[in-house]
């Protein structure tokens, strides 16, 4: 029989040079981290919001391989501050304006790092129990925050889990309708199965119901309903439906009382899409955007947009979380358990897609705690009524329009077709209006003052202003007023017909 030959001297001697967790060696560069961020927020008004580097610029500056020695963090820092941060779109710049916000806050970061510090690998209750239990309370504390309805807390039979992203959540909601859809009509009829929703997802068996104007955009209870009837006049089975509260383009609101009668007349599962506007419902006077929720079988909101969260955060809500383990559990060998096999606890490896999951519910509930509702409240009010301001000075300039009423923090605006038609005839043409305005976003963009993002909407191109950024006051919206109609003035002034 042979011996094993390991040399454990020199194991040690590695382990004491390299010792990738030393606590005291955590602790000194740990705290230059944190200055550094610190530094960052603090001086973050003098970085282009933008970020103005050319596609591949990075490939040129950096070495081709890995070193093969280790280099201190204070070169590693150095090369972050003048390689890495030019590459930046700054998120939490208070004149990020764009796509939805992604705020950050004190709270959500220290809650991040206590979830990587102690890097728990949450994919059953045995595997760290207080990851499983503060998630429920958590999201059950949300819940209440919002108002939702009993159905969907834990207490009720319903209950939540934190995703990745809405994307994810989406994904998860569908396996379960159509797992328990098929059960229902058995799995020949797979290719049967058909879902509706209102944004683009691509050809097949989903349906894209369009919106018109008339309505703000929103989902429109008739068309779904011919949409159904066609559907199954066609020997089809619709089993899915996507209802939103705060659209990409425009934040509009689903009737979803209409929309989940509807559905439910049909047995079609009702997911609700509050990825960006949820937050604001923890505000009563923004409850009215959920009637009807109720009826719905599954709730989303990204935490990570709108609540002080860092990504990854996304709050999912069911009614009857066996739809979810139904459909997405898993039992390997090596995971079972007897706690589990109780079938008393909640593993949640079952209610997602993958199997591996972090600690999302620390960064949640230091949020939570950190600030309190009143506060949160308050935060999330003040940069409605920065919205509300914004929306006044466009009010106060005839060269522009709103283009739909704001619901929440972000206006959607255009240069006048009307004002530009009068600059020149070719602007009688909604395509020369249209290019107008990408025109002028795009030439904001570039001076690096503030970001801005659009939407096109039934034809129409809109520019997009939204307030989010946990560092934007009101002094940083009228800086972008100025900044967009000085941009205006030199296009329409110079000629730019």
């Amino acid at each position: 029989m042979g011996t094993l030959n390991i040399n454990h001297e020199l194991d040690d001697q590695i382990f004491n040079t390299i010792n990738p967790l030393d606590p005291e060696e955590f602790r000194r560069q740990g705290h230059k981290i944190v200055n550094f961020l610190a530094d960052y927020y603090q001086s973050i008004e003098q970085y282009p919001v933008c970020s103005q580097v050319n596609p591949g610029y990075l490939q040129k500056i950096v070495p081709n391989s890995a070193p093969n020695n280790p280099e201190s963090l204070d070169k590693i820092l150095k090369d972050v501050e003048r390689d890495i941060i030019p590459g930046l779109t700054h998120w939490q710049s208070p004149n990020f304006f764009a796509y939805f916000p992604s705020s950050g806050s004190t709270a959500g970061f220290l809650g991040e790092m206590l979830s990587v510090g102690f890097n728990v690998v949450g994919f059953n209750l045995i595997s760290s129990p207080a990851a499983t239990e503060l998630e429920s309370i958590v999201m059950d504390w949300f819940g209440k925050m919002l108002n939702l309805p009993n159905c969907f807390l834990f207490a009720s039979g319903g209950g939540g889990v934190l995703q990745g992203t809405t994307c994810e959540a989406m994904l998860c909601t569908i396996v379960a309708a159509r797992d328990q859809m098929l059960r229902k009509i058995s799995r020949e009829n797979f290719g049967k199965l058909v879902a509706a929703h209102i944004a683009g997802i691509d050809p097949g068996n989903f349906r894209v119901i369009p919106t018109i104007k008339a309505n703000e955009y929103t989902l429109c209870p008739k068309s779904l309903r011919l949409a159904i009837l066609n559907d199954l006049k066609e020997g089809n089975v619709p089993l899915f439906l996507c209802a939103t509260i705060g659209t990409t383009s425009t934040t509009s609101v689903d009737p979803l009382r209409l929309l989940c009668e509807i559905a439910k007349e049909f047995g079609i599962w009702v997911h609700v899409d509050a990825a960006y506007a949820g937050s604001a419902c923890i505000c009563p006077e923004f409850q009215v955007f959920l009637d009807g929720v109720e009826n719905a079988n599954s709730f989303s909101l990204n935490a990570h947009k709108w609540f002080f969260s860092t990504l990854d955060c996304c709050c999912l809500w069911v009614k009857d979380p066996s739809a979810l383990t139904n459909a997405l559990s898993t039992n390997p060998e090596c995971l079972r358990n007897k706690v589990t096999e109780l079938n008393q606890v909640i593993d949640y490896k079952d209610w997602q897609i993958a199997l591996s999951r972090r600690f999302r519910a620390l960064k949640l509930w230091l949020v939570l705690r950190s600030y309190g509702v009143t506060n949160l409240r308050n935060l999330i009010r003040s940069h409605v009524n920065m919205a509300k301001h914004f929306e006044g000075l466009i009010a106060m300039d005839k060269r522009f329009e709103i283009f739909v009423p704001r619901k929440l923090a972000m206006v959607c605006f255009r240069i006048s077709p009307l004002v530009l038609s009068q600059v020149s005839t070719k602007f009688d043409d909604e395509k020369e209006v249209n290019m107008f305005n990408t025109k002028l976003v795009e030439s904001i963009n570039s001076c690096g003052k503030l970001y801005l993002t659009h939407g096109v909407v039934g034809g129409t191109y809109i520019i997009r202003f939204a307030i989010g950024a946990s560092l934007t006051h009101y002094r940083h919206v009228d800086v972008a007023w100025k900044v967009i109609q000085d941009h205006a003035n030199a296009m329409l002034n110079q000629g730019y017909v």
